[in-house]
């Protein structure tokens, strides 16, 4: 019998989530940027060796609802939480701890299981901040093991999973060893479309941006995709277009390399930037791009 069971990554925006999952599992099944609210969907990523399987859910940051999108993507995290079998809280050591805004931490993250509070970034902070981090945190959270952790150094990641393993319970698999995510490829697809538009574009156009996958055709060896993106101004498809066309030409360069690593084989992608105003605070768009939430969410 292996040790198997979900464990979920929260956090606030920033924190390096994504880089954490996609670190662990070796390849890039969520987009990760500098950019705060990256992620808006719980991705679910999934790590096999020897003695486990562990289903890692990646969070979106915590954000104010001020937009449907904002109630979706605080939705995703309350359901990332709904029985799993144990909790990685990860905080950015680099920022000093406030109390009132870290009591956010315990409010929505104080859980029964085994909980780990991972602090990230420790190659940009010192040990006197660390030390009073810890010394706050294990005040908010006392029954929560701390540990210290560096995504850009490698460091300690072997050890969080060691740990991670040592509270999982023993189980049957849920999903095939070669599967690394419970995602279709084209969301994985959208996701890195979108991901280059949060690298390459500055101000309010990245988190205005939203990608769908609306085909995918094989033609000889090829597969053809084309994509559309969506914003909410004509001045962010301008910008986003770029003048001649030099920054969506970029960003399908970029995508695209991306793309064909993911998937092993030569791809050629088209893209369409389309507008729709206020389209974050729309059910319709919301839904048609992924991001629909029920009646009862609203």
């Amino acid at each position: 019998m292996k040790k198997v069971g979900f464990v979920s990554i929260v956090g606030k925006t920033n924190a390096g989530k994504s880089t954490l999952l996609n670190l662990i599992l070796g390849k890039k099944v969520s987009i990760a940027t500098s950019k705060p609210q990256t992620t808006r969907n719980a991705i679910q990523g999934i790590y096999n060796d020897e003695d486990s399987q562990i289903i890692f859910i990646d969070t979106p940051g915590l954000v104010k609802a001020h937009q449907q999108l904002d109630r979706y993507m605080n939705k995703q995290i309350s359901s990332s939480l709904i029985d799993v079998d144990a909790l990685i809280i990860l905080v950015d050591a680099s920022i000093p701890f406030n109390k009132e805004k870290d009591q956010i931490i315990k409010d929505r993250f104080e859980r029964d299981c085994p909980t780990f509070i991972v602090f990230n970034k420790i190659d940009l902070t010192n040990i006197f901040l660390i030390e009073n981090l810890k010394k706050e945190y294990h005040e908010l959270l006392p029954k929560a093991e701390i540990l210290e952790i560096s995504c850009k150094d490698k460091f300690n990641i072997d050890v969080l999973l060691q740990k991670i393993k040592s509270v999982l319970p023993e189980g049957e698999k849920y999903y095939p060893e070669e599967m690394t995510s419970d995602h279709p490829m084209s969301f994985l697809m959208g996701e890195i479309i979108r991901e280059k538009i949060l690298l390459f574009t500055e101000e309010e156009v990245p988190h205005s941006a939203a990608v769908k996958i609306d085909s995918i055709k094989k033609i000889n060896d090829t597969l053809h995709i084309d994509a559309t993106i969506l914003v909410e101004k004509q001045s962010q498809k301008k910008i986003i277009i770029g003048k001649g066309g030099w920054l969506i030409k970029k960003i399908g360069i970029a995508a695209r390399k991306d793309i064909e690593e993911l998937l092993g084989r030569k791809i050629n992608l088209t893209t369409f930037v389309r507008v729709e105003e206020n389209w974050r605070d729309s059910a319709n768009y919301l839904n048609e791009f992924g991001y629909g939430l029920n009646k009862r969410d609203e």
